[in-house]
């Protein structure tokens, strides 16, 4: 009787507090569905930018649970390094990304994650336009990854897939078509991936387009369908390329391909940090109790494509493939067979890239800012040995160009850096890095034309390489061309130096709208270099190129 009556005093209690505040706690969507856990405050994570679509299903998340998800995007290897360094933990309760695979294996992470929640699946899978794949016969068979490769290194297609090194799709698809090709069944070892470098780079061909993101990378795949370099199909995500399907903006359709032999899927972990709160656990488990729940699941993929986590949601019918099931390929166990993988796919497999450095050295550059680019070029260079660093250094066979300019573009220096032995010729860029001057006013417009002018002459007499331009300036234009010459400029490039995409980045007092509109005339990306560090954000364009 006891027992009741405080049971009974505790209801009363609790139902007053609710009259109080004024608050209706939101019922489970489904009759069956146990009542929400709930939580309070804020639970803070660190994510990946792929996540943003997910916003409004966790706007619901915190009516139901009273926990509001505050997410932190950040790019994949900047995270890793984040939570093995323990740098997370000072400031974030839980980490979201694509998948765990690569932290788990790193040395440094263990004791720095706790419990794992699973909120969906997404394979990463090819996507062709329709007559591309009406002509290749994948409309009606799947191929395998042998199959896609051999094709794609006869030039029968072309593709877009994210920089292995920059993005969980890229480095999947690398993954994937490793494993494949070694057909062991089994995880891949450092010795079976340098064994394998003959028969991967032919793949690698066929790529024409590359970016750090896979959101990225779907909508410069659309502003291409109708310029004057399209390109044939993409790597990415099932839910990435099914999107593209339904969003209205395609000329063609795409063909989803399942490769026959096998896929590797992302299935977004939610994450808490060893360490966390006992508010950010009660938190991390009210929002993991509600993403998993069936009526979420099923809003998750009607809004997202993502396959359901949880057994008993069936995949809806767009998710394919329509014969046979999906086998998942082998992931690396090791954490130095999983990065031999990606230094592999820089030095050895991808198409070689080509990438020229316009940088503003004007007399406003002086002091801090000159250092700070000066410490960026020579971390790519070799003197930066973070994780991030090591893999977003200039790769072997890569050709760097750097063109100082102020009052009038300088003579451009070209570095060819070898496939082995790089040191020498990455020793002569951090000799010609640390010549800077800061001197004279800011002609960014002529250095744009010349910078574009040098690209069409190299592409000309080498092509075959992925070819990108970046431009640091602090400073509006002073003397020279103006914007509207430069405009003028483009649109009389022939098409292939038209594609050339210019990265730009604000910095110090640039022009934030022209510097815009430079990376949209272009097709390239504006980076926010206005607060933090320079060096990172350079070594974030070194997945765009």
């Amino acid at each position: 009787m006891r027992r009741t009556a405080c049971l009974s005093l505790v209801v009363v209690l609790l139902t007053a507090v609710a009259g109080c505040t004024g608050q209706t706690r939101p019922e489970p969507s489904e009759g069956s569905e146990a009542p929400y856990k709930r939580g309070s405050g804020v639970l803070r994570v660190l994510a990946g930018s792929e996540l943003a679509d997910l916003d409004p299903v966790l706007a619901d998340a915190e009516t139901a649970t009273g926990v509001r998800v505050q997410l932190t995007q950040i790019g994949t290897l900047d995270g890793i390094e984040r939570v093995v360094s323990g740098a997370a933990a000072a400031d974030q309760d839980a980490i979201w990304f694509s998948s765990n695979r690569y932290l788990e294996l790193h040395p440094d992470a263990a004791g720095k994650i706790d419990v794992t929640t699973k909120v969906a699946n997404s394979p990463v899978v090819l996507g062709l336009r329709a007559s591309v794949a009406q002509r290749l016969g994948w409309d009606r068979t799947r191929p395998t990854w042998s199959e896609i490769a051999e094709a794609a290194g006869a030039g029968r297609f072309t593709y877009g897939m994210t920089n292995p090194a920059a993005s969980n799709s890229g480095y999947s698809a690398l993954v994937s078509v490793a494993a494949a090709l070694a057909g062991t069944g089994r995880a891949l070892t450092t010795a079976e991936i340098n064994a394998l470098t003959p028969r991967l780079r032919p793949f690698f061909a066929g790529q024409s387009l590359t970016a750090g993101s896979s959101g990225w990378l779907a909508d410069a795949y659309v502003k291409r369908q109708t310029g004057d370099a399209p390109v044939d199909g993409l790597i990415n995500y099932e839910s990435v390329l099914v999107s593209l399907n339904h969003g209205g903006q395609l000329s063609e359709p795409l063909v989803i391909v399942h490769p026959a032999d096998g896929v590797v899927t992302a299935d977004y972990p939610l994450t808490l940090l060893a360490g966390a709160s006992e508010q950010a656990r009660t938190n991390y488990a009210a929002i993991a109790d509600y993403l998993r729940r069936p009526s979420t699941q099923r809003r998750i993929m009607d809004t997202t494509f993502r396959r359901p986590a949880v057994p008993g949601v069936e995949p809806a019918d767009v998710l394919g493939p329509v014969d046979g099931g999906l086998v998942e390929l082998p992931f690396p166990s090791r954490y130095d067979a999983a990065t031999a993988l990606v230094t592999g796919f820089g030095d050895a497999l991808r198409r070689p890239a080509r990438t020229i450095y316009l940088l503003d050295t004007s007399g406003s550059m002086r002091g801090a800012r000159l250092d700070g680019l000066k410490t960026a070029l020579l971390g790519l260079s070799g003197a930066d040995t973070s994780l991030s660093g090591a893999l977003t250094r200039f790769n072997g066979r890569e050709q760097v160009i750097l063109l100082p300019f102020s009052t009038r573009p300088a003579a451009s220096r070209r570095f060819d850096v070898p496939e082995t032995n790089r040191e020498p010729a990455l020793n002569q860029i951090r000799d010609q890095v640390r010549r800077f001057a800061a001197v004279g006013d800011t002609a960014v417009y002529d250095a744009l034309v010349a910078g574009l002018d040098l690209a069409r002459q190299l592409d000309a007499a080498e092509p075959g390489r992925i070819t990108s331009v970046v431009l640091l300036t602090d400073g509006e234009r002073t003397v020279g061309k103006s914007f509207a010459d430069f405009r003028a400029y483009h649109a009389k490039l022939p098409a292939p130096t038209k594609a050339v995409p210019v990265f730009t980045l604000l910095f110090g007092e640039g022009n934030v709208g022209e510097m815009t509109e430079i990376s949209a005339l272009t097709g390239g990306r504006t980076f926010d270099a206005r607060t933090g560090p320079l060096a990172a954000v350079f070594k974030e364009i070194r997945g765009y190129q």
